[in-house]
C-alpha cells in the first residue's frame, strides 16, 4: 500500500495513556497515516512536550479539537476523551462520513437510560447509539466489520468477558453464581493526578475498591453476560488496585451445570470457542496466567481450572489493560471495519522480564 493510499487516522485525547498507545501502534501500523492528534488543554503545544521519548518519531503538534478539521483529514477517527464528551462528538463525525471508535463508555451500552443512571449524563442521541457495536472482536466481530461507530469495551469488562463468555454462551454454569475478582494496574487510572495512585500510596500495597456492584463496569459486564446467556444475567465484581503499572488479571468463579465436567473439558471447549481468535492463548491444564506474560501485547492469556469439591469452574483471564483493554483492542477494531487482517500492526510478544 502506497502513502496515498493509506488510511488518514486522528486521535481525540491523545494526551493520556490511551492516546499515547494509539498513536505508539499506529504510528507502526502498515495501512495507517497519523493524520491529527487532538486535544484541549495541551493543544498547541508539539507531542514530544508531553512525551519526550517520541521526538524522534512523531513530529505532530496537539491541535484543538475541531470538527470541521478532523474531518477534512481523518477517515477514521479514535475518540480517547473522558466518559460524557465522545457522545457530542460522534455525531457529527458520522455525518461528516468520518468511522469513529470511542474508548470511553459512551457507546458500550444499548440502553441510554443505564449509561445515564452510571455516569451521569443525560443523551439525545438514541438514534446514533443504536449503531453503535460493542468492541470485543471475539464476541462481535461480524458486527464491527460493518459498523461506522464502534463503542471500545473497558479493560476490566475485556478480561473478564473473555473469561466467562464461553460459559454462559454454552450454558455451562448457573450465571447467579458468577464472582469476578479482579485487579488492575495503576494505569488503569489514566494520567491525571490522583491521591491513590502515587507511588506512596500504592506502592507495596493491594486494595479493594468501588465493592458491592459499585464499579461503572459492572453494568457494562453484565449486559455482556445477558447477552450471551439470552437473560438478565447479574455478576459480583470486585475490582482491586496493584502495585503494578500495566495489566489486569481476572479470576472468575462459577458453579457448574454438569459436575461431570472436568478441566480437559473446558479446555477443549475454550479451544474451540476461540479457534478463530488469534490474540486469545488458551493454557494448557495447570499453567496459570500472568500479567507480565501479556505486557506490551493485545493477547489475552486464559487458563482453566475446575474444583470437584466445590463443583466451581475457575478462569483466570490477563491482559494489558492499555492495549488489549484498551488501544490494542480499538486498533482490532479498525482492522476488521477496514476488511484487513485482524492482527495487522498488533503486538504479539511482550516485553519481559
Amino acid at each position: 500500500m502506497t502513502q496515498e493510499q493509506k488510511v488518514s487516522v486522528g486521535i481525540v485525547g491523545a494526551s493520556g495513556y490511551g492516546g499515547v498507545q494509539l498513536v505508539r501502534l499506529l504510528k507502526e501500523h502498515p495501512f495507517v497515516e497519523l493524520a491529527y492528534l487532538g486535544g484541549d488543554s495541551s493543544a498547541g503545544k508539539p507531542y514530544s512536550d508531553l512525551y519526550p521519548h517520541l521526538g524522534h518519531s512523531i513530529n505532530l503538534n496537539v491541535e484543538a479539537i475541531d470538527l470541521e478539521i478532523i474531518a477534512s483529514r481523518c477517515q477514521v477517527v479514535f475518540l480517547g476523551l473522558p466518559n460524557g464528551l465522545a457522545c457530542d462528538l460522534a455525531p457529527p463525525l458520522l455525518a461528516k462520513g468520518c468511522k469513529v471508535l470511542d474508548l470511553s463508555a459512551d457507546y458500550r451500552f444499548t440502553s441510554l437510560e443505564t449509561y445515564s443512571k452510571w455516569y451521569g449524563k443525560e443523551r439525545q442521541d438514541q438514534a446514533i447509539a443504536s449503531t453503535a457495536v460493542y468492541g470485543l472482536p471475539e464476541l462481535y466481530r461480524e458486527d464491527i466489520k460493518n459498523a461506522s461507530l464502534i463503542g471500545c469495551p473497558g479493560c476490566y469488562p475485556t478480561a473478564s468477558l473473555m473469561a466467562i463468555s464461553p460459559l454462559l454462551k454454552q450454558g455451562l454454569i448457573l450465571p447467579e453464581t458468577t464472582i469476578i475478582d479482579a485487579k488492575s494496574g495503576t494505569s488503569g487510572g489514566g494520567r491525571q493526578a490522583k491521591i491513590n495512585m502515587l507511588l506512596a500510596e500504592a506502592d507495596s500495597s493491594i486494595g479493594a475498591y468501588n465493592v458491592a456492584g459499585k464499579h461503572r463496569h459492572t453494568p457494562e459486564i453484565e449486559q455482556i453476560c445477558s447477552d450471551l446467556a439470552g437473560h438478565e444475567v447479574r455478576v459480583q465484581f470486585t475490582p482491586h488496585l496493584m502495585p503494578m503499572v500495566r495489566g489486569i488479571l481476572s479470576t472468575v468463579y462459577a458453579t457448574l451445570r454438569d459436575p461431570n465436567l472436568v478441566r480437559d473439558d473446558l479446555i477443549t471447549i475454550y479451544n474451540a470457542f476461540y479457534r478463530t481468535s488469534p490474540f486469545v492463548k488458551i493454557l494448557p491444564g495447570g499453567v496459570y496466567p500472568q500479567t507480565k506474560w501479556a505486557c506490551g501485547t493485545n493477547l489475552c492469556y486464559l487458563g482453566i481450572e475446575v474444583d470437584p469439591r466445590t463443583d466451581r469452574v475457575i478462569v483466570m483471564s490477563a491482559i494489558d489493560n492499555l492495549v488489549k483493554g484498551q488501544s490494542g483492542q480499538a486498533v482490532q477494531c479498525l482492522n476488521l471495519m477496514m476488511g484487513w487482517e485482524e492482527s495487522l500492526g498488533l503486538p504479539q510478544m511482550c516485553f519481559y522480564p
